[in-house]
């Protein structure tokens, strides 16, 4: 039973573990037709504008690689309309592209309130149609709660742990140049004059880039995204519901109907093209690809070098049993092979197979110049054992001596051979010569 209850709570914990990092390492999209308007893209023009027409015709501009967005799926890009609804001292102002003569669909919203104190707090809404619900964008500031949590849409597989948070303060919000603008005592409202069919002399639709090419552009800026702007939960604006959310937003079922069926899961279809994106942003921004390129190969070679200097340790202390092995077999050089670049995987595969050392060399995962290493000191150490070649030279004298002393008894058969027949030749004579007399 106790056994039972144990497992139990590893499973457990196992489980949320699992959830944790599935947490860290979150989908590189959605799944949802945002994914062609990056909003941290969007909120980082805003913050760069000086008026609400310089932000619209920005976000319109095919060279801004901002807006990739194709809503009524006539295979061009769609044009986005801004729009400032203000509530006190609270600006909402609206994003929105006209997908038919009759339909409209809100992409985000931009929700800017400041206080009696001069601070401004400022959050980016992506439209529930669009990016799921209360996907919101906001500067990072001071804030003891605040979560730093990256963008489900477009982090991948990027670590946290790479980017530098470069934290802000309302009062520094209150100070951007659009908020500053619309704050002006002489602001009117911006209202976009342009509508379905009717669209500014110099805009020009493009046929939309597929999702893995605009992806590929983008995630080259996720430091400077990520390292600005954060993830947000919940709406700051206490009257978003009522003023903006149940009373002006508009969305389009002819939208709602599409992502229904899967028309806009086409963007995803083309992988391949990731790599045609990065090496339009490696044109268009070369030192800032070069930066990026530069931490990702850093890190790279970081962990690279951390398990190289492991696996030689691992290595140093396998020596000693190489070395007892080459001294007790004199026709194994695979055996006395110390390469120093090996694991402790490695040489445990080449005891086992010390007699195919044609086939099963172990040192043939190194390199060139480990192998020409390790090929050096078996040599030498197979040519200088003294104890291999005392053992030869004590064979190479017994035989020797050998020699000599069956030498030697030859030599005295044959004298006593010798001796024997002349006493018999004395012998024989004697009794001739008795015969006669």
């Amino acid at each position: 039973m106790k056994k039972f209850i144990i497992t139990s709570i590893l499973v457990a914990l196992f489980a949320a573990g699992t959830s944790i990092i599935a947490q860290d390492r979150q989908e590189e999209n959605l799944g949802l037709p945002g994914d062609n308007l990056n909003l941290y893209a969007v909120m980082k023009l805003f913050q760069e504008s000086k008026t609400l027409e310089e932000f619209e015709r920005n976000l319109n501009d095919e060279k801004s690689n901002i807006n990739n967005l194709d809503l009524n799926g006539d295979g061009l890009i769609d044009y986005i309309r801004v729009f400032d609804n203000i509530d006190g001292d609270v600006h909402n102002i609206v994003l929105q592209v006209a997908v038919s003569p009759k339909e409209n669909q809100d992409v985000a919203v931009f929700t800017v309130q400041r206080f009696n104190n001069g601070q401004v707090q400022i959050q980016l809404t992506g439209d529930e149609e669009l990016y799921g619900k209360n996907y919101i964008i906001e500067p990072i500031f001071d804030d003891a709660n605040a979560a730093q949590t990256s963008n489900p849409g477009y982090t991948g597989n990027v670590s946290v742990q790479n980017i530098t948070y470069v934290r802000t303060t309302p009062f520094e919000i209150a100070g951007w140049p659009l908020v500053r603008f619309i704050y002006l005592p002489s602001y009117t409202a911006w209202r976009s004059s342009w509508y379905w069919g009717y669209y500014p002399n110099y805009w020009h639709p493009w046929r939309p880039f597929y999702w893995h090419y605009y992806y590929g552009y983008h995630y080259n800026w996720n430091n400077d995204y990520y390292g600005h702007y954060r993830r947000w939960d919940s709406h700051r604006y206490s009257r978003w519901n009522d003023y903006y959310y149940t009373g002006r937003r508009s969305y389009s079922p002819d939208v709602y109907h599409r992502i229904e069926v899967g028309t806009y899961k086409t963007t995803y279809s083309h992988p391949d093209q990731r790599r045609d994106g990065e090496a339009k942003f490696a044109k268009m921004h070369p030192d800032q690809y070069r930066r990026s390129s530069n931490t990702s190969s850093g890190n790279s070679s970081v962990r690279r070098s951390g398990s190289q200097s492991t696996n030689e340790v691992k290595s140093t202390g396998n020596r000693t049993n190489v070395s007892r092995r080459s001294n007790t077999t004199m026709t194994n050089k695979s055996v006395g092979n110390p390469s120093s670049g090996q694991n402790s995987g490695t040489v445990r595969r080449s005891n086992t197979t010390v007699t195919n050392k044609a086939v099963t060399n172990p040192s043939s995962v190194q390199n060139t110049g480990t192998t020409r290493r390790s090929t050096t000191t078996v040599t030498n150490k197979s040519v200088s054992n003294p104890g291999q070649n005392a053992a030869t030279n004590r064979s190479v004298r017994q035989s020797k001596s050998t020699g000599v002393k069956s030498s030697r008894s030859t030599k005295r058969i044959k004298t006593e051979a010798k001796t024997k027949q002349g006493e018999k030749t004395k012998d024989s004579d004697n009794r001739e010569t008795n015969r006669r007399k």
